[in-house]
């Protein structure tokens, strides 16, 4: 699936019907350069999962990993940071069963996952997005 969104609220609606259907297990890989929405769409995907208003939901750059609470809980991630070497001590695919787990920078993640959401995020202009949305099992 393609969607096209102007504006960081289109974004985060993408997400928010995204998140809907999300069950504990599923495991959203994001993909786009610096600034292209990564957050943004994770945290439309929060407030579809439920996460609580007064929590606010910004990148785990220095952090790693950030939990939030919701209908099924939310786990971001970010390896922006980090080597290929580095994420297999993160105990990641243990996370991924207790809730929605969402990886900023996912080519940095040296392993897969039975069921995965791959989100590319592409620059259109300063205000457009492409968003290329592709579920995947292996």
């Amino acid at each position: 699936m393609e969607v096209r969104t102007r504006g960081p609220e289109e974004t985060r609606a993408v997400a928010r019907q995204l998140a809907e259907r999300l069950t504990p297990g599923t495991v959203i890989l994001l993909f786009g350069d610096l600034g292209a929405g990564k957050t943004t769409f994770v945290q439309g995907l929060a407030e579809g999962l439920g996460v609580p208003q007064d929590y606010y939901v910004s990148s785990p750059t220095f952090s790693l990993i950030n939990e939030y609470p919701g209908r099924v809980p939310l786990f971001h991630v970010d390896l922006y940071r980090l080597e290929p070497e580095d994420v297999e001590d993160l105990g990641l695919p243990e996370l991924a069963e207790k809730g929605v787990m969402v990886v900023e920078w996912a080519e940095r993640m040296p392993f897969s996952f039975p069921r995965t959401i791959r989100v590319e995020i592409e620059i259109i202009s300063p205000e457009e997005r492409l968003l290329r949305i592709k579920e995947q099992t292996t």
